[in-house]
């Protein structure tokens, strides 16, 4: 596999965190490969971009040297075991500090270790201060390790990251249900009533409020997957499919009807038909939300009631008490034209048409405080 040195360090970094059960593993393991190969060291190392790090070791207590003047560095490079006999008489490492002093390496054997993406990441190892040779089986032996070292260090990665996943998924059930408990705590606490209804006219959810509304309408325990149909008015039926049928079209219908009309339990009800879309776009239900217009509606009848007596008493003012007056004027006018010389005509021309001014203020008043309580309604 081609790799560029960044992928591979970004690799390293990944295995970098051991659990103490895989490392445990790891010491077991590399004990093991020390007495098979019969060398007082033994190595698991990983190899960053200036340390090689001791994840597992038989034989030091060292956890770490610099990278430029590691073994494993050219173990990286190899496919298979790479293996210097005796350092000494190896060019490239007779000089090495871990050669000419502490702990004065003279055998080095390290198989790569190779992830199953194809990464090389470090060596498992055997470290010996006198010259020697492997031998055929404790080379396959040193081979074989390398590989369940690999799987060892897979495993701890796996298990870290569904460690994650499965955090990361409960935080999300966790806020996923606090938000729902907080939306039905909403949904529950509001007087009107909410339900959300499939296509095919099932009841998919529903609030406190439509609960209650149903179990005292219809004498019913309502549930989910309960036809909304059971529960709605014979007389607005049709009106209610139509209303239906034309939310999932995607608009919003809204309606006011009256409910149950004859009965104790008549009421009047402003419902709105709001489409609802699943997250793929789609259109997979209709959220029906009703307010109860009841009280405001008979407010209304209560105001058109005293309206229809207002206008009975203009009615009255402008026909009934203002014929009287007009009688007496049309007299005074006769009188007028014979000449009647009388004091108390103009006295009583005075009164007479103070009278009617009067009654006109009352009729102009009447018809304006009538026009405001229409303008009332309307708002």
């Amino acid at each position: 596999m081609s790799y560029t040195e960044h992928q591979r360090l970004a690799t390293v970094e990944r295995f970098k965190k051991l659990d103490a059960g895989i490392t445990s593993d790891l010491n077991e393991l590399v004990n093991l490969v020390a007495e098979i190969c019969e060398t007082p060291v033994a190595l698991v190392t990983l190899l960053d971009e200036s340390t090689q790090w001791f994840k597992a070791s038989a034989g030091t207590e060292i956890t770490c040297t610099d990278r430029e003047i590691s073994f494993c560095n050219n173990t990286l490079k190899q496919n298979g075991i790479y293996t210097i006999p005796d350092t000494l008489l190896d060019d490239e490492f007779k000089s090495n500090p871990l050669v000419t002093g502490e702990p004065y390496v003279r055998f080095y054997a390290g198989a790569t270790l190779v992830t199953k993406e194809g990464f090389a990441i470090g060596s498992l190892c055997v470290v010996d201060v006198k010259p020697r040779e492997l031998s055929a089986h404790q080379q396959k032996t040193l081979l074989v390790m390398a590989k369940q070292v690999v799987h060892l260090m897979e495993l701890n990665q796996s298990l870290h990251t569904l460690a994650e996943k499965r955090k990361v998924e409960l935080e999300q059930s966790i806020a996923i249900a606090e938000s729902e408990l907080k939306l039905k705590a909403m949904f529950d606490s509001s007087n009107d009533t909410h339900l959300l209804v499939n296509s095919n006219f099932e009841i998919i959810a529903f609030n406190k409020s439509a609960a209650t509304f149903i179990r005292d309408s219809y004498r019913h325990k309502v549930s989910d997957g309960d036809c909304i149909l059971d529960y709605t008015d014979p007389l607005i039926l049709n009106q209610f499919k139509k209303c239906f049928s034309i939310a999932l079209t995607g608009r919003i219908v809204k309606r006011e009807w009256l409910l149950m009309p004859g009965t104790q339990k008549a009421c009047w009800k402003h419902t709105t038909f709001k489409p609802v879309k699943n997250l793929s776009g789609e259109i997979m239900g209709v959220a029906i939300s009703s307010i109860d217009v009841t009280r405001h509606k008979r407010q209304e009848e209560y105001i058109n009631v005293q309206n229809e007596a207002l206008r009975r008493i203009a009615l009255i003012q402008s026909h009934e008490l203002r014929r009287p007056v007009a009688s007496l004027l049309g007299i005074m006018d006769l009188i007028k034209l014979e000449n009647v010389n009388f004091n108390y005509f103009d006295l009583m021309e005075i009164t007479v048409n103070e009278l009617d001014e009067k009654i006109r203020g009352i009729v102009k008043d009447s018809e304006s405080t009538l026009h405001s309580r229409h303008l009332a309604v309307v708002a």
